[in-house]
């Protein structure tokens, strides 16, 4: 029988637009400085959407699995 690690909660939608804004940094502007549409980004705030994912964690000196646990989540053997 195969178990699923315990993961915690994604982080919510508008704590990392917060944690953003503590670094100085914008939804938009982030998009915008990776050659993005100004609102592409926020597409990785709804869905799954690797490329952002890493952006936003990028800025913010995390890993994107512990922003979204839910989306990298790894089967334990």
């Amino acid at each position: 029988m195969e178990r699923k690690e315990v993961i915690g909660a994604d982080w919510h939608r508008i704590d990392i637009v917060a944690a953003l804004h503590k670094q100085g940094v914008t939804m938009r502007g982030l998009s915008s400085q990776a050659g993005l549409g100004p609102d592409t980004l926020k597409n990785a705030l709804y869905r799954s959407y690797p490329k952002g994912e890493r952006i936003i964690a990028s800025a913010l000196n995390v890993e994107p699995a512990r922003i979204w646990p839910s989306r990298y989540m790894r089967k334990a053997s």
